[in-house]
């Protein structure tokens, strides 16, 4: 093992700049560099706290889906509020947990001291070391990941995991459907829906989460299971669990359709803050209206949780990329 792939620096600061769009804070460097376009502040650390308590009651409190008993090194693709990583870190005192993400959020101050969090791009090649984690949890990447990285992203996760390693992936494919077929293609939800999708390519795939199963498979990973679990928007009384779990959404699914539509909706598709704040509005009305029993599908979707393990064969694919860029720390 090169222990200079372990190697950090401290974080730079362009990392910390922020820029306000629509009376939201964003990442200057997320922006200018096409990775993120989700805004970074308070406001929106909250939704991911949200969606992380709505995730752990979608998944009945279970953190880790493959069978790992005694983890030994996790690691966290994109940890947001750095909820997962912490609970996960909790949960495993003896295992070396680390986050990364573009962003240096602020954490707790009081985090596990078997939990580091990082700052790198996770579109560059990875730096750490091969055969290294037992698990890579990689959860909402698809906003993150370029369009064309994808396969890049899964072989970079397939080389750092040891062999016999797991990766577990959840994604949500914003497609705003009812069950009951009543929303159609002239109501916000799908308006919203479909600009979303249209605003962040070719940056972005947004029906990557529709296509893990497979890249997976491509990338080299066996044993590689796939769950597409529908989301409710909002409370469904005639189904308790449902109802139960779209309560639990609401609050995540009213700030989603604000905050990941201020940047793009502007930049890609000329829309004024006016007219985004009423799109944003009627959509948010309809999500609440249990008439349209609306929901978004999941599986690399709207809660999907796949588990891929990769083969004790494979530790002679690619070699070791990017030895020059160093991981910041995040302090």
């Amino acid at each position: 093992m090169d222990e200079g792939d372990l190697e950090t620096v401290p974080v730079d600061n362009t990392h910390r700049e922020l820029v306000v769009h629509g009376n939201r804070e964003f990442q200057r460097y997320a922006l200018e560099n096409g990775i993120y376009f989700a805004p970074v502040d308070e406001d929106e650390i909250e939704r991911l706290q949200y969606m992380h308590e709505l995730f752990n009651m979608m998944f009945d409190n279970r953190l880790i889906f493959p069978p790992i008993p005694r983890p030994r090194r996790i690691l966290d693709c994109g940890f947001g509020s750095g909820a997962w990583a912490i609970d996960v870190a909790e949960q495993y005192p003896g295992c070396e947990v680390i986050g990364i993400d573009v962003y240096p959020y602020p954490v707790p101050e009081h985090t596990p001291p078997n939990l580091d969090f990082q700052v790198d791009d996770l579109n560059s090649p990875s730096t750490f070391p091969s055969n290294y984690f037992d698990l890579v949890h990689s959860r909402m990447m698809a906003g993150g990941i370029h369009s064309n990285r994808w396969m890049n992203y899964l072989g970079d996760i397939l080389r750092v995991l040891r062999p016999g390693g797991w990766c577990q992936m959840v994604e949500i494919y914003f497609n705003a459907q009812s069950d009951n077929g009543t929303l159609t293609s002239n109501h916000a939800l799908q308006v919203w829906s479909q600009s979303y999708m249209q605003s962040i390519q070719p940056a972005k795939d947004p029906r990557a989460p529709l296509r893990l199963q497979n890249w997976m498979t491509q990338a080299g990973f066996v044993e590689v299971e796939s769950r597409l679990l529908t989301l409710p928007l909002s409370g469904w009384p005639t189904d308790p669990r449902e109802n139960a779990i779209g309560t639990a959404n609401r609050a995540n699914v009213q700030r989603l359709l604000s905050s990941l539509a201020v940047y793009p909706f502007a930049q890609a598709l000329n829309m004024t803050n006016v007219d985004i704040e009423l799109l944003v509005a009627q959509a948010r009305s309809e999500a609440d209206n249990p008439a349209f029993k609306p929901g978004s599908s999941s599986s690399s979707s709207s809660s999907s949780s796949r588990q891929h393990r990769h083969s004790d064969g494979r530790s002679s694919k690619s070699g070791r990329h990017g030895e020059s860029r160093k991981r910041a720390r995040h302090g």
